[in-house]
């Protein structure tokens, strides 16, 4: 039994959820969004609440069953707060910058690292330090973060890279005489 999966996931007043063929999709104030739906899992719409349950009892039905269950919260989430993800750049040099729709890196390479923001997310840089990413579909602003992450991946040694706000990046000593 997956202690997850039998939770049903709330639905706020102003969420709608439907489902048309295989598709389930959530409407609230920040957008819609959408899921395919598995064979194996029943999901189920009552008046305030989205019920996920397995459509029969093999070994992939209830394996997948918390998961599902926990992509039909972020969708309902995404809908009504969204998601963010904040990253911390540490390093003499290493700043951040927003030009347009691109997001301008300098990381101690000859060159700027250019990344151009996809439809749907939204990138600020409060300061030169700190970049937030913020959307309301969870997969691709964890996407995004990762792929601004893997430039610069924070080091043991001083610290120097890009890290996740709240990341405890293990320090080592380094060489003695």
């Amino acid at each position: 039994m997956s202690r997850i999966g039998k939770v049903p996931v709330p639905l706020p007043g102003n969420v709608t959820a439907s489902i048309e063929g295989s598709i389930l999709s959530v409407k609230g104030p920040k957008g819609v969004l959408t899921m395919p739906m598995l064979d194996d899992i029943s999901y189920g719409i009552e008046a305030d609440r989205i019920v996920v349950k397995p459509a029969n009892e093999t070994k992939r039905a209830r394996s997948f069953w918390g998961m599902h269950r926990t992509l039909v919260q972020n969708l309902v989430t995404g809908v009504t707060d969204g998601f963010t993800k904040v990253l911390e750049i540490t390093g003499v040099g290493y700043r951040a910058a927003m030009q347009g729709k691109n997001l301008r890196l300098q990381l101690g390479y000859s060159h700027d690292v250019n990344i151009t923001v996809p439809e749907g997310l939204e990138v600020k840089t409060p300061d030169q330090t700190t970049v937030e990413i913020s959307g309301n579909d969870r997969q691709r602003v964890g996407q995004l973060a990762a792929e601004i992450r893997r430039w610069r991946k924070p080091e043991p040694y001083k610290g120097k890279g890009i890290k996740y706000r709240g990341e405890y990046i293990f320090r080592k000593e380094g060489k003695k005489k």
